[in-house]
């Protein structure tokens, strides 16, 4: 079985990882695996810079096919934010809840027609030898007024989906994997990944 080492520590995306790439037939190996990692500055201006630097820095240090992600959530009526500095938002701490606290709290008063959002993945797929491989994913949905569902992970809870009816935590597994920006990332280079590794 074919492995890929996917950067990063967050058991969240592991899971996601874990299922959309066992139907690819790869075993994934996560930062979790590994005794000693260089932790990797994401210092990048766009969601793109920073999976590349990730993915480039882990696959050089380890020799191994590297799948690096940068994601978050773009709120237009935030000007754009909280963008990349999404998973600390409300501080270095990366504390789920207060970023989705401090996201409510700054659009109070924001009637539902301007809380348009999305969420934006970058995919930066670094192979030893081989020039980096980038594809992005979004998925469109709106803010709500206040958190609902127990699955997902960061601003889950608060994402609603218009065409499910649903915020992002409310959906299955399955549901959420036809949808998501990673999903939707990742299956833009599944023939990437097929054909060369």
């Amino acid at each position: 079985m074919k492995e890929i080492l996917i950067a990063t520590k967050n058991k969240g995306k592991i899971r996601e990882f874990e299922e959309l790439f066992s139907q690819f037939g790869f075993r994934v190996k996560s930062l979790l695996n590994l005794e000693s990692v260089i932790d990797v500055v994401e210092d990048g201006l766009t969601f793109r810079e920073n999976a590349t630097k990730k993915a480039e820095t882990i696959a050089k240090q380890y020799n191994i096919a590297t799948l690096a992600d940068d994601s978050g959530l773009i709120v237009d009526a935030l000007n754009g934010e909280p963008g990349v500095f999404s998973a600390r938002y409300a501080g270095p701490n990366k504390d789920d809840r207060a970023n989705m606290e401090k996201v409510l709290h700054e659009l109070i008063g924001v009637k539902d027609s301007e809380r348009a959002a999305r969420f934006h993945c970058s995919l930066a797929l670094a192979i030893p030898g081989h020039s980096t491989i980038l594809v992005d994913g979004t998925c469109e949905g709106k803010i709500t007024h206040e958190p609902k569902g127990e699955n997902g992970f960061g601003y889950d809870p608060i994402m609603y989906i218009p065409q499910k009816n649903k915020t992002m935590a409310e959906l299955s597994k399955e549901e959420k994997n036809e949808i998501s920006h990673r999903a939707l990332a990742l299956k833009k280079m599944k023939e990437v990944i097929q054909s060369v590794l």
